[in-house]
């Protein structure tokens, strides 16, 4: 297995040149078409996979319900994802230069979404990819996971990522 991505980085795929897969914007939302009564007090987030094609032919891409997992809190209990309110990828042609994308609705309980992962494995023309796993979590402002500056917090990888570059950056700009 690769290693996991964090929330925001895009995903190259070997076997389709010019293909990449991102998973970002995992923000807390409420659902367009309201809440489903399955997940009456959980707290709903918003999800979204953007597939981009940077290569030479068009690709048919399909990311539709069971090819994203979501799993949240520190045992990666499975999220509640609303279908419903959800939008997929369904065999849709992205040209050269374009993009197209998912957007996801969950939800779980609010303790629990500091650390979300989201599994993604697309499909490009008839073909299974590889999995893809990101990893992330809710809390901050932008999305964003981790620990004040300075800290170091044993809370997953995503949290240990996040903290990481955060203390790169800071060394950078003094």
């Amino acid at each position: 297995m690769y290693e996991p991505n964090v929330v925001g980085d895009w995903q190259e795929y070997e076997g389709h040149a010019g293909l990449r897969v991102r998973v970002h914007r995992l923000e807390p939302a409420e659902p367009p078409r309201g809440r489903d009564d399955a997940a009456e007090g959980l707290t709903y987030f918003r999800v979204r996979v953007t597939v981009e094609n940077r290569g030479a032919r068009q690709v048919t891409v399909h990311l539709e319900d069971g090819q994203i997992d979501v799993r949240i809190g520190p045992d990666g209990e499975s999220a509640f994802l609303d279908w419903r309110n959800s939008q997929f990828i369904e065999g849709f042609d992205v040209y050269p230069l374009r993009r197209a994308t998912a957007v996801l609705y969950a939800a779980g309980p609010e303790a629990s979404l500091d650390q979300v992962d989201v599994q993604v494995q697309l499909r490009v023309d008839e073909e299974w990819a590889d999995r893809r796993l990101w990893a992330g979590g809710l809390g901050l402002p932008g999305g964003e996971c981790g620990t004040s500056p300075g800290t170091a917090r044993e809370e997953g990888l995503a949290h240990q990522v996040s903290a990481f570059l955060r203390d790169q950056a800071e060394e950078g700009t003094a």
